[in-house]
């Protein structure tokens, strides 16, 4: 029932968790978790690659100007499809997404904070 799964090897469909999706270069990167088993300090994952299709896309007709896309695996996306079959994936609302901006911004706020004070050490070391 779940053929591109079982196709990346994974045998015990019930026993999957989540799954988490991120871009890193021209790759798409996949990772599975499953359900932690007693006994076991972290729970297993899988991890698997795969690589963005690049299209060459016409910008405009009258230039004649190409521009490289990416686009996502066809494999990846049926594999994200049974993923979706069997986790059932919360749908995130607006609020969510709200409180992820504002987390991010504090992140950013807490880099950038670090690293002035990371180069104003380094100006006081020339003087």
């Amino acid at each position: 029932m779940y053929p591109h799964l079982t196709g990346l090897g994974i045998n015990e469909l019930e026993q999957i968790e989540h799954y988490s999706l991120r871009q890193e270069a021209q790759k798409d990167v996949l990772k599975i978790y499953f359900k932690k088993q007693k006994g076991e300090l972290f729970a297993k994952s899988v991890k698997f690659k795969y690589p963005r299709k690049i299209k060459s896309v016409l910008i405009d007709d009258g230039s004649g100007q190409y521009r490289n896309k990416t686009e996502v695996n066809r494999n990846l996306t049926l594999v994200i499809d049974e993923l979706n079959l069997l986790t059932k994936p919360i749908q995130s609302k607006d609020v969510d997404l709200k409180q992820k901006i504002l987390s991010d911004l504090r992140h950013l706020e807490k880099v950038v904070a670090s690293k002035i004070k990371e180069i104003e050490g380094d100006l006081e070391k020339l003087k």
